[in-house]
């Protein structure tokens, strides 16, 4: 066994093997001591190997989904190795003493799970595979328990930025390849050719060529080839649903970086996880498929105007109509996800539950077309995807006949085929019945002949039936001659065996075993009618999820007041009342009411500077302004009294102070690196927030840096920026660049105390409240304190050097400092000038280091 055991290790590689051995799949060695600590169970031994005890664990074949989950999220990767053949046929064919066959039938990783229970119901499972191709990046996206597969191509260097969109489980590309991703897994070379990934794809669509779908680079194709070829490797030759690919042109989505996804917080927190997200603030999707195409959407957004117009169109309709709105929603609410039970019928792991789910969301499907067709002036976008919904009679009208109300998860023990589906079917469990009452009527007949009133005739897995008697009976029933013989002894009970009884349970397995069979054979069937037809369901699957979001959104605007925003040719933001939608429902839930705050760029003033405490809502009020942008162009009404936005083709967020300690970067590396990001990408149609630029190093270099990129966006980028900063010299830009305006966060000081009023306007701040918030923070006094006679004679400093020279070099803090320090060093170097060294005594020079040192110190 242990034989078998390595050569399936061998072939498992560096994954897991869960090795099955009766109703338990079996973990040794290394693989033991992981998934023992990974699922906190036991971890044994079992016989040796090299002279030392094989370490051994092991979990329920019944429950085994739920362990797969675990090790799944832990980062593991498991193969599953099943026994091929039964005990029986074993013997047979190789003696009593036969070893069970077994072969690895399928490799579980992060993406290519299918199962219901391993998979979020509300987010989607990407598997990506990525490869370079004469400098470009091919990207060949799927998830397959859907079967939505998109290719890409783009750039090298904005590869990182494509899988941050796509937020892949799992990532695949070429062995040794230098532009490999952070944690991708390596597969064959050879797997990434283009050429064969076309005409796997050809084969698998049943086509001649590609191009009724699409457009198709070379680059693409390989990394299509590479991601076909592990699924084949994955699922040991059967391949998952796969739709026809769809090619996503460059520059039909608003480009963000990992930075800008992580600042924004689209899809998880910073936490991590869903809550505090903006998904989680807009997310109002009754069903899983809709919540999945929503984080899609905003993961995502278009830049296309007819496209993202068509999207506020249908969600317009919805929300003008909260009756048909409500019972939409109603409808949805109760459909099963037909996506991915497809999904799972076409991988060959459904069950006869995902058939009936297909029945009843197919049958739903044409129920809500029906209630929308007859609505009208209908958008051009429902116009769509109305005729999705319909055309699937024939296979519900099957599906309605052949399987019983609620079929079960599991079909090994069949009674999903509903009676009168198959009459030779109902005949055989007419046969098992009959046999069952048979039992009964022999039970009777036997207490009557024996005169033992507590003999009973019972069934388990290992003896079939059999006759039960209590010990003290256990003679009479030998010594009788009634045909019973004797087959086993218990503490407190004789078991026995009769010629009728045997006959009976003969009759019954054998009507039992051609039942199963038979259901079996009508699950198949059941199974090739949906594949036949899987384009069309998932297209449904995918209409509905579009509706759901559309009325889901519709659902939020109503609920929080928020407005239709106009797309505008302009390059221009203009927002009245804008707010951030999950501060907003935070505070909410506190029972506060958020602070709104217009914004209005145009290209006459396009880059705002703003000003103000921290903790006064300026880091707030740029990504609130980022959002909306992200939001309309996703094709959802945007938390704002009203909006006017002109199309952004890129989104730039640098906000907050982080590291990359395990890339080796600083607070102040990770700053630039993302800075430099920025002015080297960002184009006219853009849309950029800076925090704070420059504050991780000193203030000189700090301040010179804001400066300089301040320009630069302003006169090289010439893109929509706003700028928070507390450094209040860079209000004399606003001199030299005509395109920025000066804005300030407001803030007052009421006895003692900083008030933060969270309202934006016009002009520089008056002064920074840094040691007002450090009180706020807790910071002591005594060290609040110490801060402000620092900061009385920092200040005194500046007003005794005058005003502001034009240049960077004289602005007024450096100009303070320089010249005090210059009048400091020329008064020192006179008076060591003056000084007769030959002539001081060793007192009176110690004398008089310690009078310059006073000085220095200020006391």
């Amino acid at each position: 066994m242990m034989a078998q055991y390595l050569a399936l290790k061998r072939e498992a590689g560096d994954c897991l093997l869960f090795y099955r051995m009766g109703d338990f799949f079996e973990l040794f060695f290394e693989d033991a001591r992981i998934a023992a600590g990974v699922l906190d169970i036991a971890l044994t031994s079992r016989g040796e190997h090299g002279g030392a005890p094989i370490p051994m664990c092991g979990v329920p074949v019944h429950s085994a989904e739920g362990y797969l989950a675990r090790l799944i999220k832990a980062g593991c990767r498991v193969a599953i190795a099943e026994q091929t053949e039964s005990p029986e046929e074993a013997k047979k064919r190789r003696g009593s003493k036969a070893l069970v066959a077994r072969d690895i039938v399928r490799f579980v990783t992060a993406g290519t799970l299918t199962e219901e229970a391993l998979l979020e119901p509300r987010r989607a499972n990407v598997l990506a595979a990525v490869c370079e191709v004469r400098g470009a990046c091919g990207i060949a996206a799927c998830d397959i328990s859907t079967g939505r597969m998109e290719l890409e191509e783009c750039e090298p260097g904005q590869l990182a930025a494509t899988l941050a969109r796509l937020g892949a489980s799992e990532v695949v590309c070429p062995e040794e390849w230098d532009g490999a991703p952070p944690g991708a897994s390596g597969r064959p070379r050879h797997d990434f050719a283009s050429e064969e990934g076309e005409a796997r794809l050809e084969s698998i669509h049943g086509v001649a060529t590609l191009d009724g779908f699409g457009s198709f680079s070379r680059p693409m194709l390989a990394a299509a080839g590479g991601l076909v070829a592990y699924l084949d490797h994955a699922g040991r030759g059967t391949l998952p649903l796969l739709l026809p690919p769809i090619a996503r042109a460059s520059g039909s989505t608003l480009a963000m970086d990992e930075a800008t996804r992580s600042s924004l917080e689209i899809l998880e927190s910073q936490q991590g996880g869903r809550a505090g997200s903006l998904l989680a603030a807009v997310d109002r999707c009754v069903t899983g498929a809709g919540a999945r195409q929503l984080a899609e959407d905003l993961a995502a957004p278009l830049t296309g105007r007819p496209a993202i117009e068509r999207r506020l169109a249908l969600v317009q309709w919805f929300h003008a109509d909260s009756l048909l709105r409500a019972d939409l929603r109603g409808a949805l609410r109760s459909l099963p996800d037909i996506g991915r039970a497809l999904g799972r019928l076409v991988a060959g792991r459904g069950s006869p539950r995902d058939l009936g789910q297909l029945r009843d969301g197919l049958g739903e499907a044409r129920r809500i077309r029906d209630a929308l067709q007859a609505k009208r002036e209908r958008p051009e976008l429902l116009e769509e995807l109305l005729p999705s919904l319909a055309g699937h009679g024939a296979l519900t009208d099957l599906l309605a006949r052949a399987l019983v109300p609620a079929p079960p998860t599991e079909r090994q023990k069949g009674g999903y085929i509903a009676e009168g589906y198959d009459h030779a079917l109902d005949e055989l469990r007419d046969v098992s019945g009959n046999a069952r009452r048979a039992i009964a009527a022999l039970e009777a007949k036997y207490r009557d002949e024996t005169g033992i009133a507590a003999l009973k005739i019972r069934h388990n897995g290992v003896l079939g039936y059999f006759i039960e008697v209590p010990s003290r009976h256990a003679d009479a029933l030998m010594a009788s001659d009634s045909g019973f013989t004797h087959r086993q002894t218990m503490a407190s009970a004789v078991r026995f065996n009769s010629l009728s009884l045997h006959e009976e349970a003969s009759r019954i397995a054998e009507a039992g075993g051609h039942a199963l069979a038979a259901e079996e054979r009508h699950f198949e069937d059941l199974v090739a009618e949906v594949v036949a037809r899987a384009r069309d369901i998932a297209a449904t699957a995918a209409a509905l999820a579009r509706i759901d979001v559309a009325a889901g959104q519709a659902e939020r605007a109503a609920e929080g007041g928020w407005a239709l925003p106009a797309i505008v040719p302009e390059r221009c933001l203009e927002i009245v009342g804008g707010r951030h939608p999950v501060v907003e429902a935070a505070l909410a839930k506190a029972g506060e009411r958020f602070v709104a705050n217009d914004c209005t760029l145009s290209p006459e003033d396009r880059l705002w500077l703003i000003g103000g405490p921290n903790m006064g809502g300026k880091s707030t009020f740029l990504r609130q302004n980022a959002l909306i942008v992200l939001l309309a162009q996703a094709g959802c009404y945007v938390p704002a009294e009203s909006a006017r936005i002109g199309l952004v083709d890129r989104l730039f967020s640098r906000v907050g102070a982080s590291d990359n300690l395990a890339r080796g970067r600083s607070t102040f590396m990770v700053e630039m690196v993302e800075t430099a990001a920025i002015l080297a990408q960002a184009s006219e149609d853009s849309f950029v927030i800076l925090d704070e630029v420059g504050r991780g190093t000193s203030t000189y270099d700090g301040l010179a840096l804001a400066w300089a990129v301040v320009e630069a966006v302003h006169e090289r980028n010439r893109c929509r920026c706003l700028f928070a900063t507390h450094y209040h010299e860079l209000s004399r830009l606003a001199e030299t660049c005509d395109s920025l305006s000066l804005h300030h966060v407001r803030a007052r000081e009421w006895k003692g105390d900083l008030v933060l009023l969270h309202e934006l306007a016009e002009g520089p701040a008056d002064r920074s409240y840094g040691l007002a918030v450090a009180k706020l923070a807790g910071v002591p006094k005594e060290v609040v304190a110490r801060a402000k006679a620092v900061l009385d004679r920092l200040e005194k400093g500046r007003a005794e050097t005058g005003g502001l020279a034009a240049g960077l070099g004289d602005l007024p803090l450096f100009a303070a400092a320089a010249q005090l320090e210059e009048e400091q060093c020329d008064e020192l170097r006179e008076r060591l000038q003056a000084l007769d060294v030959d002539a001081l005594t060793p007192r009176e020079a110690l004398d008089l280091l310690y009078e310059l040192k006073r000085e220095a110190d200020g006391t």
